[in-house]
C-alpha cells in the first residue's frame, strides 16, 4: 500500500497554537470531527481526512479557509471539492469494500486536479490512478503528492472521458466533474463486478451525486443521491 499519510503530520507551517501562526492539525481534527457529525461514518475515511493536508493543495492566500467546509478556485476554471464533497464520494465509493481488502485495491480517479482527493484517495485505497485533462493541473498536483511522499498515486495527463482501458478493472471509480446527463459506456466497462462509481451527473437542469453499483458482467444499478454542484466534465486536453 502507498504512504499513508500521518495524523497531523508534521508540515511546513504547521505551527502549533501556542507559536505564531495557524494550528493546521487541529483544524484537521475539528474538520474530520464535523464531516462525522454530518454523517460520515466509516472511521478509516474520517482518520485519513484528519491527516491529509488541505492547505498545501490551494494557493497560500487562500489557506485560512482550508479546513472550511467550502470548494475554492485553484486556477484554470477548477476548484478543490468542499471536505465534505470529498468524504462522502470517497466513503461511498469504499463502502463495498472490506478494510482488510482496501489495500489491495485500484481505484480511478478523473480530474486530478490540485491532487488534494487523490492523496486522500491514497490513504484508504492501496493505489489510486488519477487522470488530468489540464496539463498544468497535472504537473501541480504530481510536485505536491511528491511532496507528501505518497507512492501509491499514479497521475495520467488525458481524457477522462476515454477512461484508462490497460488499467482497469477497477474497484472503484470516483469523477470530480458533472457528467452531462449520462456515464459513459466505456467507464461503466472499466469497474469490476462488486465495485461503485461515484460522479455528479445533469439531470433535469440541475446536478445530483449518483451512485453505480456493478452486480454483474452486464448489469448496474443506479442510486441518485444529493444535489451538487460540480464543475463541468470537458473532453480534451490543454
Amino acid at each position: 500500500m502507498g504512504a499513508r499519510p500521518e495524523l497531523n503530520p508534521p508540515m511546513p507551517g504547521n505551527r502549533s497554537a501556542t507559536g505564531a501562526g495557524p494550528d493546521f492539525g487541529r483544524s484537521r481534527l475539528r474538520m474530520a470531527q464535523r464531516l462525522a457529525q454530518q454523517g460520515i461514518r466509516d472511521p478509516h475515511v474520517l482518520d485519513v481526512m484528519a491527516g491529509v493536508p488541505r492547505h498545501l493543495f490551494i494557493d497560500s492566500a487562500l489557506t485560512s479557509r482550508a479546513y472550511q467546509d467550502v470548494s475554492l478556485p485553484i486556477g484554470h476554471g477548477q476548484t478543490i471539492s468542499k471536505p465534505s464533497i470529498v468524504a462522502q464520494m470517497i466513503e461511498l465509493a469504499a463502502a463495498p469494500i472490506a478494510e482488510a481488502d482496501r489495500a489491495s485495491a485500484r481505484v480511478l480517479e478523473i480530474g486530478t486536479g490540485c491532487g488534494y482527493q487523490a492523496a486522500v484517495l491514497a490513504g484508504v485505497f492501496g493505489e489510486v490512478v488519477s487522470i488530468e485533462r489540464v496539463g498544468a493541473l497535472h504537473e501541480m498536483a504530481a510536485r505536491r503528492l511528491r511532496s507528501l511522499g505518497l507512492d501509491g498515486v499514479r497521475l495520467v495527463f488525458g481524457d477522462g472521458h476515454l477512461g484508462l482501458q490497460h488499467s482497469a478493472p477497477f474497484h472503484a471509480i470516483v469523477i470530480a466533474a458533472a457528467l452531462d446527463g449520462h456515464i459513459p459506456e466505456v467507464l461503466l466497462q472499466l469497474l469490476r463486478v462488486g465495485g461503485r462509481l461515484v460522479s455528479p451527473v445533469h439531470l433535469d437542469g440541475g446536478q445530483r451525486l449518483v451512485m453505480v453499483e456493478r452486480s454483474t458482467t452486464t448489469d448496474w444499478h443506479v442510486t441518485e443521491l444529493d444535489a451538487v454542484r460540480f464543475v463541468p466534465m470537458v473532453g480534451g486536453t490543454v
